[in-house]
């Protein structure tokens, strides 16, 4: 039988209890990559994409898009130069300077006006390169954020190149924030440094600090945006890239960037976000709601009840909650995982929580 029944709502300033409580904040992580999974160890293109704009950018999926229809793009990989250096294009020449284009995307967007080239730390010849390489965590895969000291992406390289010690064969990058406490921000939000690290053991481990990588520290971490730029010349050398740096030639750098991700075959990832919930308590007293308007409730005209022993003690079981507005229109409904028994000798609250 449906009984409308007012919550109490009071104000957050006072010490009164209250049916409503609102404006309930929680920090959620989770994995990142598709399904909710916080490891990515297969990497697919899309062929379709990777004939039509791949001088831009190559979209990454954890499925084959060729034979999974469902696959979704999990994170973009794209190469950028200052000068449009690696890709085709020049005056009175054919091409669009791609690595141009993206460069000056990636600085208009993470770089304040009176800065034209990204600046790492450290120290060296490759403090201000002109090239770099990007990853673009997609949107439905962001959502909110990425989780600061909660990624780990391995890309290949030799034992002989640049941080790596005698018998590695593979570049382990992570951001710096575990040693940080107050992190740079600008016009890209948050920014972190990305240096040689681990997460395995559920801490962020540095292996080299950004101060001290040699040409430069591996790049910056915005995780605000999802965004991680890297130092293009010790990328380049550290995981053997081959980056081609010359005028007015394609040189597969998007290509070639991804194919050292895949070598690798990892790279783990959580996001964060922040949901906002509303709690509203359902308070059930023992005299309220122990009948119902199921037709086997009762028998006859004279509403007689079916079981003889409802009789003075009727029994229901609550089953859902409804939420009404002021005019009685139902806004929403709450389920039960099983039904609750209801009598006048048991009383009850349910909560329900709507998160947005």
């Amino acid at each position: 039988m449906a009984i409308y029944k007012d919550f109490i709502i009071r104000d957050n300033s006072t010490n009164q209890s209250s049916d409503v409580i609102t404006n309930i904040k929680d920090i959620v992580s989770s994995g990142m990559w598709a399904e909710g999974s916080g490891t990515i160890t297969s990497f697919f293109t899309s062929s379709t994409q990777s004939s039509s704009n791949h001088q831009y950018y190559l979209d990454v999926y954890a499925a084959n898009p060729q034979s999974d229809t469902t696959a979704k793009a999990q994170f973009s990989v794209a190469y950028a130069h200052f000068n449009g250096s690696g890709s085709a294009g020049t005056r009175g020449a054919t091409g669009n300077r791609a690595s141009a284009t993206i460069y000056r995307q990636l600085s208009n967007t993470l770089l304040g006006p009176t800065e034209e080239k990204f600046t790492f730390a450290g120290s060296g010849a490759h403090i201000k390169p002109k090239f770099v390489y990007a990853i673009s965590i997609a949107r439905q895969q962001l959502r909110e954020k990425m989780d600061p000291g909660n990624w780990e992406l391995h890309l290949s390289a030799s034992s002989t190149n640049i941080g790596l010690a005698a018998g590695q064969a593979k570049i382990k990058l992570i951001d710096d924030s575990a040693a940080t406490a107050n992190p740079t921000v600008n016009q890209g939000g948050r920014v972190f440094n990305v240096v040689s690290g681990s997460i395995a053991s559920g801490k962020a481990v540095t292996n080299t600090t950004a101060a001290n990588q040699p040409g430069g520290s591996y790049g910056l971490f915005y995780p605000d945006l999802g965004l991680v730029i890297l130092n293009g010349p010790i990328i380049n050398v550290s995981a053997s890239l081959n980056t081609g740096i010359a005028s007015n030639t394609e040189g597969g750098n998007s290509g070639k960037f991804f194919k050292a991700i895949t070598g690798a075959d990892k790279f783990q990832a959580r996001r964060e976000e922040v949901i906002t919930s509303q709690h509203y308590f359902c308070r059930i007293p023992n005299r309220e709601f122990n009948f119902s308007s199921n037709p086997t409730f009762t028998t006859g005209s004279n509403g007689v009840f079916t079981n003889p022993t409802f009789i003075n003690n009727p029994k229901s079981f609550v089953t859902q909650v409804g939420l009404y507005n002021n005019n009685n229109e139902l806004l929403a409904i709450a389920k039960l995982s099983k039904p609750l028994l209801k009598t006048y000798s048991r009383e009850a609250i349910i909560k329900v929580k709507l998160d947005f």
